[in-house]
């Protein structure tokens, strides 16, 4: 097996286990804050992914789709910790 293809594996297990334990602390978590926080981790890992996605299947366009979620998720947390902070 290609080295590439064995470090792309250990990667997506890596980012599968990442998920499950945001999900865990967005679940579980007992302050707001923790839970914007895990929240902001799960949209980090699903850029992560579909970076990943787009290097398996040699499709550029889905680098586009994940720059544009990413800057959509970092306004949706700038809005949830000024609503946090001091309201609107």
């Amino acid at each position: 097996m290609d080295s590439v293809k064995i470090i792309l594996y250990i990667a997506g297990a890596l980012i599968l286990s990442g998920i499950l334990l945001a999900l865990w602390r967005f679940i579980k978590g007992p302050r707001t804050a923790d839970r914007v926080v895990a929240f902001d981790l799960l949209t980090v890992i699903s850029i992560a992914l579909m970076a990943m996605v787009a290097f398996f299947n040699g499709r550029i366009i889905y680098l586009d789709v994940a720059l544009v979620y990413g800057l959509l998720s970092f306004t949706g947390v700038i809005v949830v910790a000024r609503f946090i902070e001091k309201g609107l």
